[in-house]
């Protein structure tokens, strides 16, 4: 066995609530000029113009378009040469997990470019730069003095959220911004940490805010005035009725605040079921069913490992009026139909035994077709690529790939788009018979030298025929899609 401290990794999600937060509303915020690194951008000439019938589109929140890990883009050429797609261009970046957006011919890079000193004290970074070059186009900051409990870097673990002409922040310290997305300029700001009592998970804030008509909904978690920590407490960190908090998108104030639930490091997943608007937050104890635009608990459905050191970090998979949950500790999946006011279980992993149908760890599984493909497993040692039976929680199959290795992936154009914890890319074909690879490459600069190192956390992201990926450090464009201006 690993011991606990070396299981924990994440990329995704909490904040905090309580009652009316005060909103610094600013004047343009201080924007630096100097960057940590300038793209570097390919020596390689492009290909002609061959964008003729591709279907192409941003990818402006966690999990794209359409929340769900895939992309509509068509085109992709396979197999891949033997070196790999070409890579567009690539730049040292700060510390953090996560990867991020883009919108309208943007990227937009969330990350702390400061190391905590004796004080603590860093910057966290946006940066805006052309999505096509890599060349900054502005960057904005903010101070912070979040330090990690187990010891993980101190950079950012949720990405940027754009909406329209607004850019969402959450800090890992809970600072939850909203800047203008052509100037940098501050719109407003709250400390959630400060406001709603939150106790200061494992692994700080990681769950990403999402958008909801006028609304942006929060996984917060806070707690009444005095709450011990985490380890201080045992773990029995009480809720103050702030788990959920949706804010008014425009100005910060607080909408409605709901649940004792703390804070996980999963993404808030939003559907329309029979013509009603739902949320899923999968908390730290387990799902919750919601109207998000009301803010009425529906359900409350507990699902979580008994361990004290876990988390639940896989962003619920939404599929018609079902809803599917998975973590990688102890209790593994489960499958719910949900109506007004309840659920039913369609099926779930047996706690008495130790095979589970699917583990996910940080990774949200992609549907495709009746099938759920993701990685499971707690560790890379156990980690395998897996397919499995939506309906029934079957396993089709289950596969290691070229080596062990927990993976992030995406779906596009009837492929799987894995990356490897450890720097590895694959490219899979979609088969629910068998573990399909096409192409798999390790990425490496002019000099020889791989160019993305462990961790390699964050799942890619699809954007216009180019796919961002995010090392230790560095963040890499490849051109997947050959013609797409």
């Amino acid at each position: 066995m690993v011991r606990l401290l070396t299981r924990f990794t994440v990329t995704a999600s909490a904040v905090l609530a309580a009652l009316l937060p005060t909103c610094e509303v600013c004047p343009r915020a201080a924007v630096a000029a100097e960057a940590s690194g300038s793209a570097k951008v390919s020596s390689a000439s492009p290909p002609r113009d061959a964008s003729a019938g591709k279907r192409t589109a941003d990818w402006p929140r966690f999990l794209g378009p359409t929340a769900d890990g895939k992309s509509p883009e068509t085109g992709i050429v396979a197999p891949w040469p033997a070196n790999g797609p070409r890579v567009v261009w690539h730049r040292k970046v700060g510390t953090g997990y996560g990867i991020g957006c883009v919108s309208q011919g943007k990227y937009y890079h969330f990350d702390r470019v400061s190391e905590a000193g004796a004080d603590g004290e860093g910057q966290l970074r946006l940066l805006c730069l052309d999505a096509a070059s890599g060349t900054e186009i502005w960057t904005y900051r903010y101070e912070t003095s979040y330090q990690d409990q187990l010891g993980y870097d101190d950079g950012p673990r949720a990405s940027p959220v754009i909406d329209e002409n607004r850019v969402y922040l959450f800090g890992p310290e809970g600072t939850l911004s909203c800047v203008q997305a052509r100037d940098a300029q501050l719109v407003w700001k709250v400390d959630t940490a400060a406001t709603f009592g939150v106790v200061q998970n494992f692994f700080g804030v990681g769950s990403t805010p999402v958008v909801v008509d006028d609304l942006l909904l929060c996984l917060i978690g806070g707690s009444p005035a005095g709450s011990r920590g985490l380890y201080e407490s045992g773990g029995r960190v009480e809720g103050n009725g702030t788990g959920i908090v949706a804010f008014d998108k425009l100005t910060g104030a607080v909408r409605y605040k709901i649940t004792d639930e703390l804070a996980s490091y999963a993404t808030i997943q939003t559907a329309t079921i029979d013509g009603r608007k739902w949320a899923f937050a999968f908390a730290r104890g387990g799902l919750v069913g919601f109207d998000p635009v009301q803010g009425k608990v529906d359900f409350q459905y507990p699902w979580r490992a008994r361990m004290l050191e876990s988390v639940n970090a896989s962003t619920p998979v939404v599929v018609g009026n079902e809803v599917f949950i998975s973590e990688a500790y102890e209790v593994g999946s489960s499958l719910l139909a949900v109506r007004p006011a309840g659920y039913d279980v369609v099926w779930c992993d047996d706690a008495r035994r130790r095979a589970k149908s699917f583990k996910a760890h940080w990774n949200t599984p992609v549907y495709v077709d009746g099938f759920l493909y993701g990685c499971s497993g707690r560790h890379a040692q156990d980690a395998e690529l897996r397919c499995v039976e939506w309906k029934t929680g079957r396993v089709r199959w289950s596969e290691t790939g070229p080596r062990p290795e927990r993976s992030s992936l995406i779906y596009a154009d009837g492929y799987l788009i894995a990356m490897g914890e450890f720097g590895s890319l694959q490219l899979i074909r979609v088969n629910p018979d068998r573990y399909d690879p096409v192409s798999a490459v390790t990425l490496k600069g002019d000099d020889g030298e791989p160019l993305l190192q462990y961790p390699c956390w964050a799942a890619p992201i699809l954007a216009n025929g180019r796919i961002y990926l995010r090392g230790d450090r560095e963040v890499v464009c490849v051109e997947l899609i050959p013609g797409v201006k």
